[in-house]
């Protein structure tokens, strides 16, 4: 999966506005895409994307505050900056019960929102790590064949080859071939590893082993 968590995606019905923001994160290395309006930005943006929206409330058709309740199914991992020049109390906290990272009145400083932006794309890449490293380790786990699986949660339980030999009627040299298999194809090295991913994919419990 090709890692694009440095895109602002603008959302404003003001195109001066959209250039303006655009133009402000590209001096700093990010990746502005400008959208004119809610509409624009589901039919264009695929649920699961990266990046940090920096978002208007008042557009026409669907509003700010309606994409971002949208929002909260689809792409509950994108954070949302707020900015408007119509900002009261109400919006304000109707936008940060909604999940807004951070809410901005125009006109904004610049290195305000940048700022924002920045400090949300840090925080939120640790939660894109751990999504693509579930993401990796479900397809890993998908490569398995149904013994190799079997093998696998046998190992989870702590099982030396012996035991697990016996006890699926295989011999020790198959068996051991199997977990061979199972490291390579989950890409680890240690047995300790083995037993992480094992809990970690829910094919035993603590309790159980």
């Amino acid at each position: 999966m090709q890692k694009d968590w440095s895109v602002v995606h603008v959302v404003d019905d003001n195109p001066a506005v959209r250039d303006a923001i655009c133009w402000l994160v590209e001096q700093v290395g990010l990746v502005g895409r400008p959208y004119e309006s809610a509409q624009q930005f589901l039919a264009q943006c695929e649920p699961g994307a990266r990046g940090c929206l920096v978002l208007d409330i008042r557009m026409p058709g669907m509003s700010g505050l309606e994409l971002q309740d949208r929002l909260r199914t689809s792409y509950s991992h994108l954070p949302v900056i707020i900015v408007t020049g119509h900002g009261d109390v109400p919006i304000t906290v109707r936008a940060m019960k909604a999940g807004a990272y951070e809410f901005l009145q125009k006109p904004f400083n610049d290195q305000d929102l940048l700022d924002a932006v920045q400090t949300a794309l840090a925080e939120y890449s640790e939660v894109w790590e751990q999504e693509e490293e579930k993401a990796r380790l479900s397809q890993n786990l998908s490569s398995l064949t149904p013994r190799e699986r079997e093998v696998l949660q046998h190992l989870g339980l702590g099982k030396p080859n012996k035991v697990i030999a016996y006890d699926m009627g295989l011999s020790v040299r198959t068996v051991e071939g199997y977990r061979a298999n199972i490291m390579s194809k989950l890409q680890v090295r240690t047995i300790g590893e083995l037993m992480q991913i094992v809990l970690d994919a829910g094919l035993v419990t603590r309790e159980n082993g």
